[in-house]
């Protein structure tokens, strides 16, 4: 793994965004595959930033989503449809037609699993995966104890992922109990991995990543097996390294 150290969260998202320029001006039609969340807010604030200056396109660019709550419809303001489409498609010249994120309102959820994953090979496979990670090392919403051979899957949030999503929402108890993920496996197929860090919540979760052995218990272990990792940390996420 490739430990890059940031300043802060806006030199965080600020180096991030430099990575991922640099990717697309070298590959103008690459598949990103996309977080949400307040890490990679201020990412997707740099991209924008730098489509109104510099007219960097996407058009030839295509998006695939980590993950999507179960049971919020697309323009529900905590979906991560609407999440991307604020933060970040509405801002650049990217087709709405490349971008793709599951549907959690889908009749059949086990198909749109399946269905989420051919569109993912369709596209070739992705080429940059954007990741966080959360205080119990899940990666996407793959929670502890998920197999590291997992495809795109429903999975039941942990209680403490709740809780940390619970601040996006008027209460708790709107934050929704399922989404869908992409799986450990499904990740460990993009041929790059950008994880980002931010503050000293992330701190034990950094040092268990780069200090632990893989364990499905803790689920951003897997990135250990992969062989072109680059995490961009602050200095707090990185306090105990």
């Amino acid at each position: 793994m490739k430990i890059v150290q940031a300043k802060n969260y806006q030199d965080m998202s600020s180096i991030a965004c430099q990575i991922i320029l640099e990717k697309i001006k070298s590959a103008p039609s690459l598949t990103l595959g996309l977080a949400t969340g307040s890490t990679p807010k201020g990412l997707y604030d740099c991209l924008a930033a730098d489509y109104k200056e510099n007219r960097t396109s996407y058009k030839n660019i295509h998006t695939a989503n980590l993950d999507e709550y179960i049971g919020l419809p697309k323009e529900d303001k905590n979906s991560y449809h609407t999440f991307m489409n604020e933060n970040l498609f509405k801002h650049i010249d990217i087709p709405l037609s490349q971008t793709y994120i599951p549907n959690g309102l889908a009749a059949d959820l086990t198909e749109e699993c399946r269905r989420y994953d051919r569109q993912i090979k369709m596209l070739g496979g992705i080429d940059l995966q954007v990741l966080g990670i959360g205080q119990n090392g899940h990666i996407g919403f793959n929670e502890p104890g998920t197999p590291f051979s997992s495809r795109t899957h429903v999975v039941d949030l942990d209680k403490s992922t709740i809780e940390a999503n619970s601040r996006f929402f008027s209460s708790i108890e709107e934050v929704p109990n399922q989404a869908i993920t992409m799986g450990i496996a499904s990740i460990l197929d993009s041929r790059e991995i950008l994880l980002l860090a931010s503050g000293k919540s992330k701190a034990e979760a950094v040092y268990h990543l780069l200090n632990g052995k893989p364990d499905e218990k803790f689920p951003a272990s897997a990135l250990q097996l992969h062989p072109q990792v680059t995490i961009v940390a602050d200095a707090e996420a990185l306090q105990k390294v």
